[in-house]
């Protein structure tokens, strides 16, 4: 996420329309292994209303969606993000809309 590029621009738009930004766990934990400084881990986390946390019902939901689109190994941590999103009933904004479209037919909403 840089400033100026599509994807900030859209953040602070949803963020200016009044949009509750949410993200799960597993996602913002992603975000926090790439190289980020502590800066940008403080501007993204001002748009956050909520890092959604990792628990047994997510667990549940991502086993499920895991094992439902085929068990590929690349799957495990999008089935716990698309899991995540589900069980909250949030829409997921991905850039890698081809990662996520598997988990479409079982509940996930994608932007």
């Amino acid at each position: 996420m840089r400033e100026g590029s599509p994807e900030a621009d859209q953040i602070v738009d949803w963020y200016s329309r009044g949009e509750v930004i949410i993200t799960p766990g597993p996602a913002w934990y992603e975000f926090l292994c790439d190289p980020v400084t502590q800066a940008q881990i403080e501007t993204m986390g001002a748009f956050l209303s909520a890092v959604i946390p990792f628990s047994i019902i997510e667990s549940r939901e991502a086993a499920q969606l895991f094992n439902a689109a085929g068990r590929r190994r690349t799957l495990r941590f999008d089935s716990m993000i698309a899991a995540t999103a589900i069980a909250a009933r949030a829409r997921l904004a991905t850039n890698n809309l081809s990662d996520f479209v598997v988990f479409k037919d079982y509940g996930l909403e994608l932007v």
